[in-house]
């Protein structure tokens, strides 16, 4: 039985570009950006794939090359049409670099993407698999695009015990894999590679290792230790935040804030909160010290959104005050707003954490449930409380 590797052999990847390219000219996934794989769409793509799934991305990536079809439309956007138009991907400075690295192209490269690795790593957002992904799809390069699709696949292959969370290993595979892959068709092979751990090897659950075209020679199947790898080091336990979220309205108004511009969310709207979880006591309390009074109010459904480094599990209340245009204070030093709810469909970026409670604000004007809808729920919320 052969032993676990400490590091990694370029020979054994001298025979994986042939079996995995036929396999991906029989059955590769038709994808808007790969029909039509101009350098600005490829960079699309692929900034919005990073910690997305490919169908949820699809409905966005249209959506914004309808209203941003090339890269001087990107440098012009406003910001905040800009983060409307990201709204539900998630991850914002993804957006806002996108919007610096495309003022840079107008600028530097007359609104013409570059096409050097190298200038292409110069740009803001964009490191070496994104770089690697533009310059060999776009451009026939000779260039890697490592992921932790790439890194785990390659690991499952050699039964490789390096850590694929540390950099050095990133790189090492990066130059591994340049001496391999082949010089005519270096996008199908990155493209193939990305294509095999979204579908066949996948991260979680069992991999798919009877379709797999690296079957007959991989080790961790030969082995029956597929799941063991790849190895990586073990992540913090992220902090857990506790928030009660106040869609707060009148007849035509509702309350938002805007999130500082630097830090967590930075720039984008939100409903203003209380921390901890507050009983309906609480709420009607804290809105009577805001200069309000409640008419309404309602249990809106807990919620937990988790970032990379927290979580935020949250309660929600939708409460109906008399006129919003008396309400006094800010929340965490931002002046809040009153906006029409129409208007947060149209520009007011809510990020997806709130996306449970901005639905609510879908809701046709006087369908809010009467106090004392949500009792049986809040007498639950108060027992665990205490």
């Amino acid at each position: 039985m052969k032993q676990d590797r400490k590091s990694g052999d370029t020979k054994e990847l001298g025979h994986i570009a042939e079996p995995l390219l036929k396999w991906y000219d029989r059955g590769r996934r038709i994808l808007p950006w790969r029909e039509e794989p101009t350098p600005y769409h490829v960079w699309i793509s692929e900034i919005m794939l990073q910690q997305t799934r490919v169908e949820a991305v699809k409905p966005y990536y249209d959506r914004f090359l309808s209203e941003l079809p090339d890269i001087r439309s990107l440098a012009e956007v406003d910001e905040e049409r800009l983060l409307k138009l990201w709204e539900g991907l998630g991850y914002y400075n993804r957006a806002r670099n996108l919007k610096k690295a495309a003022e840079v192209i107008v600028s530097e490269y007359g609104g013409g993407m570059p096409g050097a690795y190298e200038k292409l790593l110069k740009l803001p957002g964009i490191g070496s698999y994104t770089a690697g992904a533009i310059a060999s799809i776009a451009f026939g390069q000779s260039v890697p695009a490592v992921d932790g699709n790439v890194l785990r696949i390659l690991s499952r292959l050699r039964m490789d015990e390096r850590d694929i969370l540390n950099g050095k290993v990133k790189k090492a595979v990066e130059a591994e894999l340049l001496e391999v892959m082949p010089k005519d068709r270096p996008g199908d092979f990155n493209q193939a590679m990305m294509e095999l751990g979204a579908m066949v090897c996948v991260p979680n659950g069992m991999a798919k290792c009877e379709e797999c075209p690296w079957g007959d020679f991989c080790q961790a199947r030969t082995a029956g230790r597929v799941q063991e790898f790849p190895k990586k080091t073990p992540k913090k336990a992220r902090k857990i935040e506790e928030k009660t979220i106040l869609v707060i309205r009148d007849a035509n108004l509702v309350a938002l804030h805007k999130r500082p511009e630097k830090g967590l969310l930075a720039g984008m709207y939100e409903f203003p909160a209380m921390e901890g979880h507050a009983t309906r006591e609480e709420v009607i309390e804290h809105i009577r010290r805001q200069g309000l009074e409640p008419i309404r109010i309602r249990r809106l459904d807990d919620a937990k959104h988790i970032f990379s480094h927290k979580e935020w599990h949250m309660w929600g209340y939708a409460v109906r005050v008399d006129e919003l245009t008396g309400m006094r204070g800010t929340t965490q030093g931002q002046e809040l707003l009153f906006i029409d709810p129409a208007m947060t469909q149209k520009r007011y970026p809510i990020p997806s954490a709130f996306a449970v409670y901005a639905r609510y604000l879908e809701m046709r004007r006087g369908m809010e449930i009467e106090e004392g809808f949500g009792e049986e729920k809040q007498k639950e919320d108060d027992k665990r409380k205490g």
